[in-house]
């Protein structure tokens, strides 16, 4: 591929991803993966003489074995195959292509894994050592608000460590998010949540007022950081929760931000929420989305009949020759 078909491919590349910021509001994390998978599908294109205007089914089709030959997971696959096919649906509204090379071309479908969730004693003691973690108060009452505002709202953790302090003001019981797409939604708080952040807010804005008696500016995100982003990152977050998960004796592999998600949903569930509440507590879009729940809560079930119900243990629960 020459230095003017590469520029090509990066010119279809930026201008898709630039009307899905725009007209589709997709964010960040979407468009840096839309980003990733289609200079890999360009990269491999480029070592074969070819480029997103003359690529056919045929050569679409031998990109996804050579993903499968790497090894690349199922879901990554779809991915790959799911930006393709948008990147020509795009090139074939604006007049680029005459066809969608992608279009017919089946994917491989997910893997149906469920979702990994805790139980509610196992919540119990992350949030009880996200209250002890920390060398300070502040500390400590920063890691208590972020266990406690994520298991009690479900939101996604990008939605929480970006989650700006306006939201938080005036003890609110309800807490307004934006969400993928920037689509906006309410989410009540607990009381234990919202002790946390009143709790976290006062130290916050305390020492935020330091900072600016030193002439930095003020934070205008509720979990503040002097990084590039502004507010805490979801990487750091992850090793917060990795830690918090060896101090409460829960497995570290079991735990992730988006753990405490999963066991937002499965808890609500298991206790008599409908699956539409969930799903607008969760900011799904799709109800089939959060309709995994109910397999999480089946398998939950099955267990406990496996391991609980005296006949699984042997016993009959009545003396033998009795009657009911």
């Amino acid at each position: 591929m020459t230095g003017a078909a590469r520029a090509e491919a990066g010119r279809w590349i930026s201008a898709f991803l630039e009307a899905q910021a725009a007209e589709l509001g997709a964010a960040n994390n979407t468009l840096l993966a839309y980003g990733r998978d289609l200079k890999d599908f360009a990269g491999w294109m480029e070592g074969r003489g070819l480029g997103f205007d003359n690529a056919t089914e045929a050569d679409v089709t031998a990109y996804l074995v050579h993903c499968d030959a790497q090894g690349f997971a199922t879901a990554t696959r779809a991915r790959r195959l799911s930006a393709i096919r948008q990147i020509y649906r795009f090139a074939f509204e604006e007049g680029w292509r005459e066809d969608n090379p992608a279009i017919t071309i089946t994917g491989p479908g997910r893997d149906k894994r469920l979702p990994k969730t805790l139980t509610e004693a196992e919540v119990d003691r992350l949030l009880d050592a996200g209250a002890a973690h920390g060398r300070t108060e502040a500390d400590r009452a920063r890691n208590a608000c972020l266990c406690q505002v994520l298991y009690a709202t479900g939101m996604r953790v990008t939605e929480l460590v970006s989650l700006p302090v306006s939201a938080a003001r005036g003890d609110p019981r309800m807490l307004l998010i934006s969400g993928k797409g920037g689509k906006e939604r309410m989410v009540p708080l607990s009381t234990p949540a919202r002790a946390a952040l009143q709790h976290w807010l006062t130290l916050r804005d305390a020492a935020e007022e330091e900072a600016r008696a030193k002439g930095r500016p003020a934070s205008r995100f509720l979990f503040p950081s002097r990084g590039k982003a502004g507010h805490l990152t979801r990487h750091a977050f992850y090793m917060l929760i990795k830690e918090l998960a060896v101090e409460a004796g829960v497995t570290p592999s079991k735990v992730t931000p988006h753990t405490l998600r999963h066991a937002f949903a499965t808890h609500l569930l298991a206790n008599g929420a409908d699956l539409r509440s969930i799903q607008t507590l969760l900011g799904h879009a799709d109800l089939a989305t959060t309709e995994i729940y109910t397999h999480v809560l089946d398998a939950r079930l099955k267990d406990l009949v496996l391991t609980r119900h005296p006949l699984a243990r042997g016993q009959t629960g009545t003396e033998t020759g009795a009657e009911e």
